[in-house]
């Protein structure tokens, strides 16, 4: 990159946009310089705007509009959570085991990331989700998503009850302990709703190991996002409610991400 023209026809430095955002500590400066050049329009004055945004550490998504996950661009308003990379091991997972006309759900869906990934893989599956903040439920029906406003299962309707092939979940799982340690972005923009597990940050992860056998199918998959030693800490709990074949993944980096189970047969 080096200077292009703005709508008015001066120059935009890009190389000291890329570089303002690299002094101030943003590892991926290049991909942010072009993502918020393409959102100015060319316009310099809208550029420094978003710049200035984006240097007082607000989502990159909720100054662009949109993010991509697995691939696909995803609409994210301001104020959602913003899917992260990390989760896509899980959604890959998950439309693997989702058949190509079977039933998925995702709770706590956010912007309906991993719910609009499987609909694009399975497009004849039926997909719906839950999800309690109401701008999040606007912005993942934006994006496509049936998704039902309530508590985990609570607002999924009873006809799925010991059908669905597949739940998947990025709940709150941070220990409450560890809140303190989120990104600079995350503790000062984002709600803790989406974050704060409680104690070891498995308490909602215990829920819906709980609640999950009434809606799974014999044979059908549980997929949860974990973190840290809480796979190995979720053993326990899920071959307690008849699961089986339990299986903590990793990224490629050796990161735990996501905890596989069977439901009963």
């Amino acid at each position: 990159m080096g200077t292009g023209k703005s709508r008015e026809g001066s120059p935009i430095d890009v190389i000291d946009l890329v570089a303002r955002l690299s002094d101030a500590g943003f590892v991926a400066a290049d991909e942010e310089a072009e993502e918020l050049l393409h959102s100015s329009n060319g316009d310099t004055a809208v550029l420094e705007s978003l710049l200035e945004r984006r240097l007082r550490g607000e989502p990159l998504a909720w100054i662009t509009g949109y993010t991509l996950f697995c691939g696909l661009r995803i609409r994210v308003d301001h104020g959602v959570y913003v899917p992260r990379w990390q989760s896509e091991p899980l959604a890959r997972r998950a439309a693997l085991r989702l058949p190509a006309t079977g039933t998925a759900i995702d709770l706590c869906t956010g912007s309906g990331a991993i719910a609009t990934y499987l609909h694009f893989v399975r497009p004849d599956a039926r997909v719906v989700a839950s999800e309690l903040d109401d701008r999040a439920i606007s912005c993942a029906t934006a994006n496509g998503v049936e998704v039902y406003r309530g508590d985990l299962f609570e607002p999924i309707p009873m006809e799925l009850a010991g059908e669905v092939d597949v739940i998947v979940g990025v709940v709150p799982y941070v220990p409450s302990q560890s809140m303190s340690l989120l990104p600079r972005d995350t503790l000062v923009f984002e709600s803790a709703l989406p974050y704060d597990g409680g104690d070891d940050g498995v308490n909602i992860l215990r829920r819906v190991i709980r609640e999950s056998p009434r809606y799974l199918r014999p044979g059908g998959t549980l997929l949860l996002e974990v973190g840290g030693p809480q796979g190995d800490i979720l053993k326990a709990d899920l071959t307690g409610h008849g699961f089986s074949d339990v299986d903590v993944f990793s990224d490629s980096d050796g990161d735990v991400r996501g905890i596989q189970a069977i439901a009963p047969t």
